[in-house]
C-alpha cells in the first residue's frame, strides 16, 4: 500500500512540474537581433524619428493577433525607441546573417529603414509608413511603399489600422498587389508565425489521467 501511495505522489509531481513549465523560450518566437547602425537612420511607427548610429535590439512582440509588429530597443533593452507595424516580406534566398534593407531618400537625408530579415528565414518583415511619408519614400524610390492612411498612437490601434501600398503617381492599391507570393511549396513550409501563448491543457488531460489511472491500481491492491 505505501509503495502505491509513493507511486501516486511521484507522479503528482512530476506531471505538475511539466505543467507550469514554459512552452517555449521568448528567443525562439521574438527574433530578438541586435543590429548596429554605421549612420543615422529612419523609423516609422509609435515612436517615429530618427535614430543615430548605434547598436539596437530589434523584437516581434507578441501582439496576440495576427498583426506583426516590430520593437526597437536601446542596446541594454532599458528602453523602447519605436513600435512598429509591419507586414510580411518573402525573399527567395536566405542569409545567415540579420539583413536590413533601406528605402532610397533624397540627398543628405537619413536612410529610412524598409526590412528586417531575420538569420535563415525567407520570411521577414517590411515596415509600414504613414501615409504621407509612405508616399514621400514612393515618389524617391519610384515604387509602392506599405503604408497606413489612419495616424497611429497606440499599440492597440495598430492592431486594427487598415494597411495599404502607396504607388509614387499617389495611387493607393490592397497589400496583395503588391507583396511577393512565394512558391506554394516555400509558402507551406516557411509561413510566417507570430509568437502565440503556449496552453498548458495537454498537460493538465495528462495529469488527470495519470492520476486517475493511479487512483484505480491503489483501489485493485487495497481490495
Amino acid at each position: 500500500m505505501k509503495f502505491f501511495t509513493r507511486l501516486l505522489i511521484i507522479v503528482c509531481v512530476i506531471t505538475a512540474s511539466l505543467v507550469v513549465l514554459p512552452a517555449a523560450s521568448a528567443d525562439d518566437t521574438n527574433h530578438k537581433t541586435f543590429v548596429t547602425f554605421s549612420a543615422p537612420f529612419e523609423v516609422p511607427g509609435v515612436g517615429a524619428q530618427v535614430l543615430p548610429a548605434g547598436t539596437y535590439v530589434f523584437k516581434i512582440m507578441d501582439s496576440l493577433t495576427d498583426r506583426h509588429i516590430v520593437q526597437i530597443f536601446d542596446k541594454k533593452q532599458t528602453h523602447l525607441f519605436t513600435t512598429i507595424l509591419a507586414v510580411p516580406n518573402f525573399r527567395s534566398r536566405t542569409t545567415e546573417k540579420t539583413v536590413i534593407t533601406f528605402k532610397e531618400r533624397a540627398q543628405g537625408e537619413p536612410e529610412a529603414i524598409r526590412t528586417w530579415f531575420y538569420p535563415g528565414r525567407q520570411w521577414g518583415e517590411e515596415f509600414v509608413y504613414p501615409k504621407a511619408k509612405a508616399l514621400e519614400l514612393a515618389k524617391v524610390s519610384n515604387e509602392p511603399v506599405f503604408a497606413t492612411p489612419v495616424e497611429i498612437a497606440s499599440v492597440e490601434e495598430m492592431k486594427t489600422a487598415p494597411i495599404e501600398a502607396v504607388k509614387p503617381t499617389g495611387e493607393s492599391v490592397p497589400v496583395a498587389e503588391v507583396i511577393q507570393t512565394p512558391p506554394v511549396e516555400v509558402a507551406k513550409l516557411d509561413a510566417p508565425k507570430m509568437p502565440k501563448t503556449g496552453s498548458n491543457m495537454p498537460l493538465i488531460a495528462c495529469f488527470g489521467l495519470l492520476s486517475l489511472g493511479a487512483a484505480g491500481v491503489m483501489k485493485k491492491y487495497s481490495a
